[in-house]
């Protein structure tokens, strides 16, 4: 969703309008349960990698109008949306807020956040959203910080190795009748525009390397243990899209007459990037020598504190009270 809570919020350019200027053409390609992407690839990655369970708090960063929201409450979990934007929390709260929580906020501070601040979610979830938020330290700092000592964080998002936008694209190699990917950038960290809608500034994409994100959420103590990538909709399900970041697969440059087949690469080149990390209590360790040890543990005076004192009678130190 293109929509977030946690998109830059440095002082836009005169003219910006925003993610909230265009949120009724937005909404108009999502609708309410979601596109064709999120029905068909997008939400069933995120699903599968969260296997959320009942009674669960999970917080979905870059709500949106809230299209995961009844996929999410159908499991019984308590539903939390976060967005930058007050049109799109708006939307969210008409269709889906008599079962769940949203917010206007930015995903970066969502500690100071009133009704996320002090939370203790089970899980946080990013759908097709944390490419569009910028600095990504600052947002997964934020939302570790509301997160369980135990939880985990799931993103999906499209493929940063095949989908920078601008510096990606299909060609055609009529020697081998081929369709090939191809990618100009990757490692470079960059902010891409994206193309303009209804005559507002454009807004941005946030490209990085896949390192980026397992090593920031790794800065936040998660530790990434799940991971999938899928390829496009089969070509009898794709249609036209003005979709910002998700693009329908469709390669081009390749000659009239020549037939589509799955060696043209769009079943072998994946579309998303899905990421599960957790964060795992560490394990309680009792000490003998620290000021939990019970009783039977305790050094009395005048007894041997170690063994080197018990064999030699000399003492090592005084004993511990």
């Amino acid at each position: 969703m293109s929509a977030r809570a946690g998109r830059s919020r440095r002082r836009a350019p005169r003219g910006d309008c925003g993610w909230d200027r265009v949120a009724g053409w937005y909404d108009g390609w999502v609708g309410q349960r979601g596109s064709r992407y999120h029905r068909a690839l997008a939400i069933p990655a995120l699903l599968d990698l969260l296997r959320p369970q009942p009674g669960e708090a999970i917080l979905d960063v870059g709500a949106g109008q809230g299209v995961l929201a009844p996929y999410l409450l159908g499991e019984g979990v308590r539903y939390t949306g976060v967005d930058a934007s007050p049109r799109l929390i708006s939307i969210a709260r008409r269709r889906h807020g008599a079962g769940a929580r949203f917010f206007v906020g930015d995903a970066r501070e969502l500690d100071r956040l009133p009704g996320v601040a002090g939370q203790r979610f089970d899980a946080a979830v990013f759908l097709l959203s944390v490419q569009d938020m910028d600095p990504l330290d600052a947002v997964l700092r934020s939302v570790a910080s509301v997160c369980a000592s135990e939880a985990r964080i799931v993103l999906v998002m499209t493929h940063p190795a095949f989908r920078q936008p601008r510096h990606s694209g299909w060609g055609y190699d009529p020697s081998r009748k081929l369709a090939y990917r191809r990618a100009d950038a990757y490692l470079s960290p960059m902010s891409v525009p994206m193309k303009s809608v209804a005559g507002c500034a454009p807004t941005r994409s946030h490209h990085r390397p896949i390192g980026g994100y397992i090593n920031g959420l790794a800065t936040v103590g998660f530790t990434v243990d799940a991971m999938t990538e899928l390829p496009d909709l089969p070509g009898s399900q794709r249609r036209s899209s003005r979709r910002p970041s998700v693009q329908p697969d469709v390669p081009l440059g390749i000659p009239p007459g020549v037939p589509p087949t799955p060696a043209m690469g769009s079943q072998e080149i994946p579309l998303l990037l899905g990421l599960r990390a957790v964060r795992r209590a560490p394990p309680r360790l009792l000490n003998p020598r620290g000021p939990e040890r019970s009783a039977r543990h305790r050094v009395r005076p005048g007894e041997p504190r170690s063994a080197a004192e018990r064999l030699t009678g000399v003492s090592t130190g005084p004993a511990t009270r």
